[in-house]
């Protein structure tokens, strides 16, 4: 019998969950969960029953709370753990840095990685027919458009030598989903590497890999990116 919570999530192929499972690593507390692995696609295992009980929206990561509740979208459950759990602050340990955290983990989610995510489903049947309901070719190159644009903005801020994005000496959770963006960018059916086409993106990911956190949460060998799948990694 464990007493560890329980954690319905996805390989690490697919970027919501990633970010999750990237966060809890950087938090050091990635050990304290049992991760229940959903076949994604093309099973669509996440939408049967017993996972919308849990979560209506069929959506991972979810996570089981304790007192048998459960607590889902990415950014709330890193929200809570971050809180509820002792070590460094990914989120901020002050208003003004967690203010910042927002500010650039909302531009980097909602321009640059849900853009990438919205092109991967509406440019071909990625998840299988079972999920994929709707093709739009021209809106997904559009998506794909704004992603590139907006990480342009993103390379700009980064080419005055810092590391992170805040300007710390260490990742933040907008750094943790910047990373599951150009991650999700190398993906070779989206095609749209942000690392290859903009050069402190580049070095900014390369930063990424030499983490201990970065290399366990990617040690599924199961991220479809074949620089992260090599067991040389």
């Amino acid at each position: 019998m464990t007493s560890k919570l329980q954690l319905f999530t996805s390989p690490s192929a697919f970027p919501n969950p990633q970010r999750l499972r990237l966060f809890m690593h950087e938090k050091g507390i990635a050990d304290q969960f049992d991760e229940v692995i959903y076949d994604m696609a093309p099973g669509g295992q996440q939408r049967g029953w017993r996972h919308l009980n849990m979560n209506p929206w069929g959506e991972t990561p979810t996570l089981q709370l304790a007192d048998g509740s459960y607590l889902a979208e990415t950014a709330a459950i890193a929200r809570y753990l971050d809180q509820s759990y002792p070590g460094r602050k990914i989120m901020g340990e002050n208003a003004l840095e967690q203010g910042l955290d927002t500010m650039w983990d909302n531009r980097i989610w909602v321009h640059i990685l849900y853009r990438i995510v919205t092109a991967f489903h509406v440019l071909h049947t990625g998840l299988g027919f079972k999920l994929e309901l709707t093709k739009n070719e021209a809106w997904g190159e559009h998506c794909r458009k704004e992603a590139l644009m907006h990480a342009a903005l993103v390379n700009r801020h980064l080419a005055d030598g810092r590391e992170w994005l805040l300007g710390g000496a260490e990742p933040t959770f907008a750094d943790i989903t910047l990373a599951t963006a150009i991650a999700f960018s190398k993906f070779p059916v989206n095609a749209t590497p942000l690392d290859e086409r903009f050069e402190h993106l580049d070095s900014y990911w390369q930063r990424w890999q030499q983490r201990p956190a970065f290399q366990a949460a990617y040690a599924d060998r199961n991220s479809g990116i074949p620089e992260l799948d090599s067991p040389t990694v």
